[in-house]
């Protein structure tokens, strides 16, 4: 029997797609439950719903309960430019690359999951920040069952391989196969689709299908005699279609090419504000994406002043120095704003 999905479902579908933090998501799980069609056609759907507000709800209150029986926190809410997600094979190097990246002090061992549950840390790149989240390792015969709720919220992910290895082809077709069983999957595509990167392709009627764009870091590249001729052969014999960077955890090798890398791939945008008659507050910018709007850099800044914008000046390369525009002028990075109300 045909779903025959209202218009109000969907609009509550894709902004559900459309949100990163975890309870403003809850909140349109709810609404999507609200409004879907109740006949026999949806009873999968309303079910997934259902169990999908449970699971996020259990993980909300998690952290709030404390000792033994609260464990930790499973959903990781978004901080900084972006959220981004580490996977990989066991002994890929995850939690060293991790650390070194975050000075997180994350646990690294020389034996398979030593990472249990989700363990974010802060890599800086010039005056952002990128949320590094370490996972287990993706192994078919150690299934992490709430993996996909957790990246949920993740903006990107770094699928990290240890290039030294001679069986890497095969753990990272196991690594897919783990993530598939989830209904997520990786993309070389980072290209934002109607505002947002995790988005489900076009055609999929699963509103909890996750395409996650992805950057292959090849770990343990300083063993490598010619590295990156060897991560050309790996990834021609996996068949894989990722933008890659060889790099090495343990020697710090090609690790300044990552925070770039995402810098200029998110499409981010940073935005300086002001206030009339005052300098630019540089120390901290409100972090955007290509093609949002003023009327986003209020909305950053506080709700209340989103509803009562009238118009901003802008300094920058999205308009001539001072220029007065309305809510809706799009605004590029570096960006100086001043909202009026």
């Amino acid at each position: 029997m045909p779903a025959n999905l209202t218009p109000e479902y969907r609009a509550a579908e894709a902004a559900f797609r459309k949100a990163r933090d975890p309870r403003e998501r809850l909140e349109w799980l709810r609404e999507m439950l609200r409004v879907v069609p109740k006949h026999k056609g949806t009873d999968h759907l309303q079910g997934d719903i259902k169990r999908r507000i449970k699971e996020l709800s259990e993980e909300i209150e998690r952290p709030r309960k404390g000792g033994a029986h609260g464990g930790p926190a499973l959903v990781v809410r978004p901080e900084g430019a972006a959220q981004i997600a580490l996977l990989g094979p066991p002994n890929a190097g995850k939690s060293s690359l991790h650390a070194r990246l975050t000075g997180s002090g994350a646990h690294a061992a020389p034996y398979p999951f030593t990472t249990q549950h989700p363990e974010p840390g802060m890599m800086s790149h010039e005056d952002i920040s990128f949320q590094l989240v370490d996972l287990p390792a993706l192994s078919p015969e150690h299934p992490v069952p709430w993996l996909a709720n957790t990246l949920q919220t993740a903006d990107a992910g770094l699928l990290v391989v240890d290039l030294s290895d001679p069986g890497c082809v095969e753990q990272v077709e196991a690594a897919h196969a783990a993530l598939g069983e989830r209904g997520v999957t990786l993309t070389g595509r980072w290209e934002p689709a109607a505002g947002s990167p995790r988005e489900a392709g076009e055609g999929d009627d699963d509103p909890f299908a996750l395409r996650l764009p992805a950057l292959l870091v090849a770990n343990k590249a300083d063993r490598l005699a010619n590295a990156e001729a060897e991560l050309r052969a790996f990834l021609e014999l996996a068949g894989l279609g990722y933008p890659a960077l060889a790099v090495s955890a343990s020697t710090g090798w090609g690790l300044g090419g990552i925070g770039p890398w995402l810098f200029g791939h998110l499409d981010i945008v940073r935005v300086y504000t002001k206030a009339p008659g005052r300098p630019p507050e540089r120390a901290r910018p409100f972090v955007l994406r290509r093609r949002q709007t003023v009327a986003d850099v209020a909305r950053l800044v506080h709700k209340d002043l989103a509803r009562s914008l009238r118009y901003a000046r802008v300094w920058g390369r999205s308009a001539f120095d001072g220029q007065q525009v309305g809510r809706d002028h799009q605004v590029a990075d570096g960006d100086v704003v001043e909202l009026h109300n």
